[in-house]
């Protein structure tokens, strides 16, 4: 399951839409920590390979992708988030090719900038640079072997795969992880929390998550 590293950008690259937050969403909460949300994207791309709105995650032409980064996103001490902190323009065109391979689509870029970078960075490029760091940092386990747990009669649930994480990223423990599934128990993201010093923290109890025990499958993608 391939990862960003074999991305290749292409040569000429679409500008993301300006994103314009009705001001009952913007909130300005303290930070208390973070989130590294990442994107499994077979289950994403699950039937979208040809839509063109998805073109560069889901079309396989810059690359076959397993995670992604969905985001670096602040976090409070409860649920009440902060959000587009201030009003941002539009990414520079050089911005999202640096970043396309990390977040294949210009304007899930250009939202995470505006809805979380904007609470914690005073540029885009410091912002992307902080979450390519994090996620550069991030060793991942064999997602295919693991997808064909449950086809030899071993349960695969949340835990495991929590589990399997920390058994790879030294420092990471399986309680500063969780996992999200869609209805149907298929998996959507990991998600790893971090304190103010981006180190691993155990995650606070207001973070939704899926059950420990609670059975998951991973789609292999096509």
């Amino acid at each position: 399951m391939a990862q960003a590293w074999q991305c290749q950008p292409p040569k000429f690259l679409p500008r993301p839409a300006l994103e314009l937050p009705p001001s009952a969403e913007i909130r300005r909460t303290a930070i208390d920590g973070y989130v590294l949300a990442l994107s499994w994207s077979p289950e994403y791309c699950r039937g979208r390979m040809r839509d063109p709105v998805t073109r560069f995650q889901c079309s396989g032409e810059i690359g076959d992708f397993g995670f992604v980064l969905h985001g670096l996103w602040p976090e409070a001490k409860g649920a009440n988030y902060p959000q587009y902190c201030r009003t941002v323009g539009v990414l520079p065109r050089w911005t999202v090719t640096d970043n396309i391979c990390l977040s294949p689509s210009p304007q899930l870029l250009q939202h995470q900038w505006a809805k979380h970078g904007s609470c914690m960075a005073k540029t885009p490029e410091a912002y992307f640079a902080a979450a390519r760091l994090l996620f550069n940092s991030i060793e991942f386990p064999d997602m295919a072997r693991l997808s064909r747990e449950p086809e030899r009669g071993t349960a695969l649930t949340a835990q495991t795969l929590a589990e399997k994480f920390a058994d790879l990223n030294e420092g990471l423990p399986a309680h500063a992880i969780t996992v999200k599934t869609n209805r149907n128990g298929w998996l959507q993201e990991v998600r790893i929390c971090l304190g103010r010093d981006f180190k691993p923290r155990q995650c606070p109890g207001f973070t939704r998550r899926v059950q420990p025990t609670g059975p998951i499958k991973i789609w292999r993608g096509r």
